[in-house]
Formats: structure tokens, sequence, C-alpha cells
């Protein structure tokens, strides 16, 4: 038993971190505090009245503080802590995705491109985008207003006559010279002043631009540019928001039946950017305040680059912990950033707004958490299981003739699938096609080693039929663990349409068909097709690198600018596989040795 009051004598009053760990050494919860003995305190007294609060304690082992200059600096080690251990007693945004933003390099041709990830290479970041179809859309709109290149790099350097983007007047080929740097330039400067939100001076350089080329009689030019202004007039009717707010996110919430549910809208320059909806993990018994507080800290601390954060953020109703929430904010932007409250005007309607959708979206969460609850439910009574699943995991070949062998596997727990736990095997070592080979070689990987009896499942079905489900039951004869899966093959009917599955449990041999509108079988149904997708995906990853792999890239002392060399000396790839050993020596650069070397591998010699 944990001994709190010897624990409690020795701890400061000063503001800090605290975290509390159970027998097995997992932090299990992270907190920060204002006055460390005060708060640890409360935990340890004789009366708690909520049920949350006394089931952490009950699992309390050792309780360790890290001691910090001020609430604010609490606020941010306390985000950093729970972004590490994910203890399962706080309020934890889950998001797999970093946020995308538009990308303007900068080369002497720039590149506009959609970007995820650390913002390392030189250029201008606009954004972030909630998502990544705003992203394509701004890119698709940019295209056709300002005809800057959006192709890869080695794509661009390679090229010796335009591509199709310039026949259709998506790109002005800055590749082979179609246009001016100084013209190539002022369509780049353009675009970045649209993306910075400055439609109308953007607007009034293109008026200005069409009334010169018109009084010049180049009524084809001034045509071009009315076009592209129509377009940008257009672009400002969609996105304009009728009020004088420039740059804030107004955030709906809604807590119903243990679902958080936050909806943000994101005003940028009196335009909406876009909008989410975000579903926090939230533990039971939890109050509405802790997890918008714990929702506001992880999402802009986390998610939003620096420089990008609003300047506003609009809640309906008192944060508990505002002030030190917003001066951790601002410490990371690097400016104030204030926490309103809207009752009236422009801005109560814009949450009116957010919270409509926010309480949309935890009623569908909720609807579609029965579906899954009730597809377990029959799922478990059809295979006859005692208990209660909590996790299954289905397997699943894909390839081309043999060829990119890939096999997937998928995971899901008690409310659908869990995609952190989704896994990928590249096959090797086996004869190309042999599906049982790459069955029994994905097993293996997958519970070769495996020592976590929690990563055990109750079930892992194998797509396929008795065939692959002899490979699963081999992989299980000599089982070293107590917990043992229910082995599960899936069927495919004769016709194989969806709804003619033919189960076969490993155990006993029978074979069980389900009705077509059985929720267990669309519940089988769903992580068939999940494995499956999952693995296709791979697959054809795997397959389109090979062939767009350069037999260049395969020869030792061939660098970037040797394969450069070659294909604009010799006219392109094509050019460099017709070549002769005599006309590849004859590059700049290129030995008659290394010559050699180029022509075996473009002839696979």
């Amino acid at each position: 038993m944990f001994d709190a009051k010897t624990f409690l004598k020795s701890v400061p009053k000063q503001p800090g971190v605290y975290r509390m760990l159970n027998a097995a050494q997992q932090v299990i919860y992270v907190g920060k505090a204002k006055d460390l003995k005060a708060r640890l305190s409360s935990y340890f007294r004789s009366k708690v009245d909520s049920a949350k609060t006394r089931s952490l304690v009950s699992q309390i082992a050792q309780v360790e503080y890290t001691l910090t200059h001020s609430e604010t600096e609490a606020l941010i080690l306390e985000n950093n802590l729970i972004k590490q251990f994910l203890p399962r007693y706080n309020v934890l945004l889950r998001d797999d995705k970093s946020y995308p933003y538009i990308f303007l390099s900068a080369h002497k041709h720039p590149r506009i491109s959609s970007h995820r990830g650390p913002r390392k290479a030189p250029g201008q970041y606009f954004g972030p985008y909630p998502n990544a179809g705003a992203v394509w859309q701004s890119l698709k709109t940019l295209q056709k207003i300002f005809p800057i290149r959006q192709c890869e790099d080695g794509f661009y350097r390679a090229r010796t006559r335009p591509c199709l983007q310039y026949q259709l007047k998506l790109c002005s080929a800055p590749c082979v010279g179609k246009i001016s740097d100084d013209e190539y330039m002022h369509h780049v400067k353009l675009a970045s002043l649209f993306l910075q939100g400055k439609d109308q001076q953007v607007i009034e350089d293109l008026v200005q631009n069409m009334n010169a080329a018109s009084e010049q009689m180049q009524f084809e030019q001034a045509a071009v540019l009315r076009d592209k202004i129509i377009a940008l007039r257009k672009v400002q009717e969609q996105q304009s928001v009728s009020g004088s707010h420039d740059e804030m996110d107004v955030i709906g919430f809604v807590y119903s039946h243990g679902i958080a549910a936050v909806h943000v809208l994101f005003i940028r320059e009196q335009k909406v950017l876009g909008s989410k909806a975000y579903f926090p993990k939230v533990p039971a018994d939890t109050e509405e305040n802790e997890i918008l507080s714990a929702f506001l800290l992880q999402f802009y601390l986390d998610g939003y680059g620096s420089q990008q954060l609003p300047r506003e953020i609009v809640l309906a109703q008192p944060l508990a912990e505002a002030e030190p929430v917003a001066a951790a904010i601002s410490e990371i932007a690097g400016r104030k950033v204030r926490i309103t409250y809207a009752q009236r005007g422009e801005k109560a309607q814009y949450l009116s707004l957010a919270e409509k959708n926010a309480r949309l979206a935890c009623e569908n969460k909720q609807s579609l958490a029965q579906k899954m609850a009730i597809r377990y439910a029959q799922l478990q009574q059809v295979l006859q299981l005692p208990d209660a699943i909590n996790r299954m995991e289905c397997f699943d070949i894909s390839h081309t003739m043999g060829q990119a062998t890939i096999a997937s596997c998928v995971v899901f727990d008690g409310q659908g699938p869990h995609k952190a736990e989704y896994r990928r095997y590249n096959v090797t070592g086996i004869t190309a096609g042999d599906d049982y080979a790459a069955m029994q070689f994905a097993l293996n990987k997958r519970y070769g080693k495996l020592q976590d009896e929690s990563k055990i499942p109750d079930i892992v079905f194998v797509d396929g039929g008795q065939g692959q489900l002899n490979i699963a039951i081999e992989q299980f004869l000599h089982w070293p663990h107590s917990k043992k899966p229910l082995l599960v093959g899936v069927a495919k009917g004769v016709s194989r349409k969806p709804g003619l599955e033919t189960l076969i449990l490993a155990h006993n041999g029978r074979s069980i068909n389900l009705p077509e509108d059985a929720p267990a079988l669309h519940l089988i149904q769903q992580i068939r097709d999940e494995a499956h997708r999952f693995a296709i995906t791979g697959h054809r990853n795997k397959r389109g690198k090979a062939l767009i792999k350069s037999p260049l890239e395969q020869v030792k002392g061939i660098g970037e600018k040797r394969r450069q060399a070659l294909l604009q000396y010799l006219g392109g790839l094509q050019g460099v596989m017709r070549a002769s050993v005599t006309e590849l020596a004859s590059v700049p650069g290129i030995s008659k040795a290394q010559a050699e070397k180029i022509y075996q591998a473009c002839h696979n010699k």
C-alpha cells in the first residue's frame, strides 16, 4: 500500500507536475498544480466524491513530482508528459496525422505542394489546414490562376520538353524556359499573397495588368487575366465571412453518454479556412471543464506551428483555468493569445454553428458505437465465446503474379478498428505466388516471438479457406501461452459476393453461414475488408516504387549529378537505354568502366 502520509510530509508548496504510477511502474495519471502539497493532499482525503479519483488512488504505488518556476511551465510540462506516457486516467487527444500545410519552396523556380511533418526545407509554409481535402482544393484553385509548377524536383530537372500540365495550361513550364524568370517569380509572388489572405491586393495587380494589356492591343492576354480575376472573385464569395474578425478559432463542445466531441471552426483573414471534429479519449466520470482544458492544451501545444496559432480562441462558457491555459498557449505562440466567451453578436453565431456540428458529430459517434456493440455481442453469441470480445486480428495477402507480396494484419479492439496496431509485412524467402507460405510467414512474424499476453487476440481471422486456416492451426500447435485465440477462416462463396461468406472454425471444423443481414457477419466483413484494403495499399505502393525506380539508381558510383548529366546529354531515360557503351562514355564525367556498368544495368546483364 502507498504510504500517503509519509509521502505528503516531504512535498513542497510550490508549482509543479506530478506523475502517479501503479505497481507495474506504469504512469497512470499526470497532473499539474500551483501548490503541489495542497493538490496531492486532496487525493488522499478520507472522503472523495469522484469515483474516478477513488479508482485512481486505489492503484497508486508511487508518486513522483517535478518542480517548475510557474504554473505556465507546469502546464507545458504536463502536456509533454501526457503525450509521452499516454496515461489511462488522463483525457487524451489522439490524432494520428500531423496537420497539412501548403509549401512554396525556395528554388530558382519555386514549387508549390502539400506538406506534412517538420518544416525544415527553406521556403514559405501556409496553414495549417484542417485536412488534406482543404489543401487539395486550394492547390487546384491556385494551379488554374497561377501556373506554378507542382511536379517533383527530379521530374522537373529531367525535362527536355514541356509536359502535359503545360498543354493543359496548368503550368508555365519554367523547366524548359517557356516563361521568363521574372514573370514566373511574379506568379509566385501573387500566389504567396493569395495564400496570406491578401486577395484584394492580388486582384488589383491583375486588374492593372489586364488594363495594360488591353491598351497595348493584347486582347488575348487581357482575356486570360480577366478570367483569373473572375475566378478569384468567386473564391472570395465562397470563403468570405460576414464579420470583422481576422484570426480566431471557434470551439463547440458537447459531452454526452461518455463521448466528448469538439468541433473547431478555423477563421483566418475573415475567411472560413475549414473545420474539423475531434473525439478525445475520456476516462469515466471526468468533468467537462477538465476535458475542454486538456483538449485546448494538447491541441494547441502539439498540433499547430507556433506562428499559426490564432490570436483568439472563442468558447461557450468560462474555463476554470483559463488564465494559465492562455498563458501557456501564448508562450508557445510567442505572442498573446486570448480566450474569450461568446454570448451575443457574430461570435455567438459562429459558436452556435460550431456547437451544432459538435452535437451532430457526437450523435453520429454514439450511433456508431451502439451499432458496433450490437455486432460484437452477436458475434460473441454466434461463436459461443464465454467472455466479451476485446481484441480481434485478421490477416490477408496481396500480390500481382507472385510479385511484391505484402501481408497485412489489422486489429479491432472492443470499439472497432485500432489503426495504431495495424502491421504490414514484406514477404520474402518464399516461392512466388505461394499464398500458404506467405500466410505462414506473416503469422510467424506476428506471433513467433510474442511475449506480451495482453496483445494476444481473442479471435484470429484468416482470409481464405481451409488451406489458409490449416497454416494458422500449425502456427498455434505449440503455443507457449495460457491464452489461445479462436482461429476462424473466412472463405468467400463461389460467386465471391458479399453476404455468401462461410466461417470455418478451427477447433471443431464446423462451418457457419450467417444471414446476409446479420450484424455479426457485417463485423466480420468489415475486418476482412479492412485487412484486404491495408494489404493491397501496401502492395500497390511497393509495386509502384519498383516500376518507377530507374536502373541508373542501381549502379554504384553513379550519383544524382551524374544521373542528371546522362539524362540531359542523351535526351532522357529512353536515350540512355538505347545508348551504346561508347555513347555512354562520351557523357562528361562518365568513365569507360562506369559506362559498361550502366549499359549492363540498363540491359539487365
